[in-house]
């Protein structure tokens, strides 16, 4: 339901498709069909597969996205969802995420959901997400674990800390993808921040529900200046932990792994620990709905005893991104109030690919970027972040 409302917000279905076909495996097709749900009218995604019932570890599905080769944020995100659900599922299941085993969220159809959810936001170039409270339903449901309460326990322990609403209906309202997907994703829940709405969609679920409409709706906007205000706090967590006994390459590996699990930031300083010992205070700035995920990964890669945590607020500067040539290479470039850089990771691949200093590549894109800025219309200084 979350791919189809992006599709029917205006995501072109053949772009997505061209993404997911990275995946490293065939065996499935993505089609939409227009339908009517309480007599809205909506777009249903799906997913069609030939696969037998596959069961993946984690650590599998995570092999798949490394070598599919998806665009970042895609690939960023997809990995997000999936280590939400495998923390979740190793708290449920008493083992380590890395050796959780997807049962229905491994099989090939749920794969190309998550991806090609991420695709399709990808494609329509969403930077934030922001969700309504999450509605869940009442009864059980039937799992490959049994039978279960309505909602489930993966889908309870991935809503944490997201606010929620309960319904009078013996339904799944809310599965364990799509909650996955909201606590990769959303920076925060509620009321609809201030917009101006360029698009809405609506994804249909399979069958009509009497009383409501089953489809789930996707409104697309820009932020409205107000809404701007760098002094808006944004809720975020810090996670800290001392380490003393691992090599510089561990704790750089730590660092790698966290900002690809979905951390904002990552950070070590160099500390002396009792008894004299040389450490470092390894830092992590996140989402609160990854805390979790976050904990694991510093306890797997470090091996630390201890993780602690602090709720803080950051007052961002408002920022968007636009993108320039460099040798007839693209270099997306980061700008905030009275700064434009350029993206190292960019960057990086132009110096690689042409043989260009990286510092000549950073100078060239910057320049390029203020030299179109000063030069007419299209240079103006973009004034918000990217649409929403």
């Amino acid at each position: 339901m979350a791919l189809g409302s992006l599709l029917d917000a205006g995501a072109d279905t053949s772009e997505v498709v061209e993404l997911l076909r990275r995946l490293p495996f065939g065996g499935w097709t993505l089609t939409t069909e227009p339908v009517l749900r309480a007599g809205i009218a909506s777009t249903r995604a799906v997913v069609l597969t030939t696969e037998d019932v596959i069961v993946r570890t984690h650590a599998h599905i995570l092999g798949l996205l490394e070598e599919a080769r998806l665009p970042e944020r895609v690939r960023k995100r997809s990995i997000a969802a999936f280590g939400a659900l495998a923390e979740v599922e190793g708290r449920l299941h008493r083992r380590p995420p890395a050796q959780v085993h997807f049962h229905e969220v491994g099989s090939h159809d749920t794969i190309v959901d998550i991806v090609g959810t991420m695709a399709a936001l990808e494609v329509l170039d969403i930077e934030l997400i922001t969700a309504s409270e999450v509605a869940v339903g009442t009864g059980t449901v039937k799992t490959a674990h049994g039978v279960l309460p309505n909602p489930s326990p993966a889908v309870i322990g991935l809503l944490e800390g997201i606010p929620t609403t309960g319904r009078d209906l013996n339904l799944e309202l809310t599965t364990p993808t799509g909650a996955a997907i909201l606590a990769a994703t959303c920076t925060s829940f509620g009321s609809m921040p201030p917009l101006r709405i360029a698009a809405t969609g609506f994804g249909a679920g399979q069958h009509e529900i009497d009383g409501i409409p089953n489809c789930t709706q996707v409104v697309i906007g820009e932020p409205l200046a107000e809404s701007l205000d760098p002094l808006d706090a944004q809720p975020l967590v810090l996670l800290e932990a001392n380490i003393d006994d691992a090599t510089g390459e561990t704790l750089a590996h730590a660092l790698a792994t966290l900002i690809e699990a979905g951390a904002l930031d990552a950070w070590l300083a160099p500390v002396l620990m009792k008894k004299g010992r040389p450490g470092h205070v390894l830092s992590v700035l996140a989402d609160p709905v990854l805390a979790g995920v976050m904990q694991q990964v510093i306890r797997a890669e470090t091996g630390s005893l201890g993780v602690r945590s602090l709720s803080v607020n950051r007052f961002a500067a408002a920022r968007s991104q636009d993108e320039v040539d460099v040798a007839g290479l693209p270099v997306r470039i980061k700008v905030s109030p009275g700064r434009a850089k350029a993206e190292h990771d960019d960057a990086a691949r132009v110096a690689a690919r042409t043989g260009i200093p990286l510092r000549e590549v950073i100078a060239t894109a910057e320049a390029t970027w203020r030299q179109r800025r000063d030069s007419g219309p299209r240079g103006d200084p973009p004034e918000g972040p990217e649409p929403a």
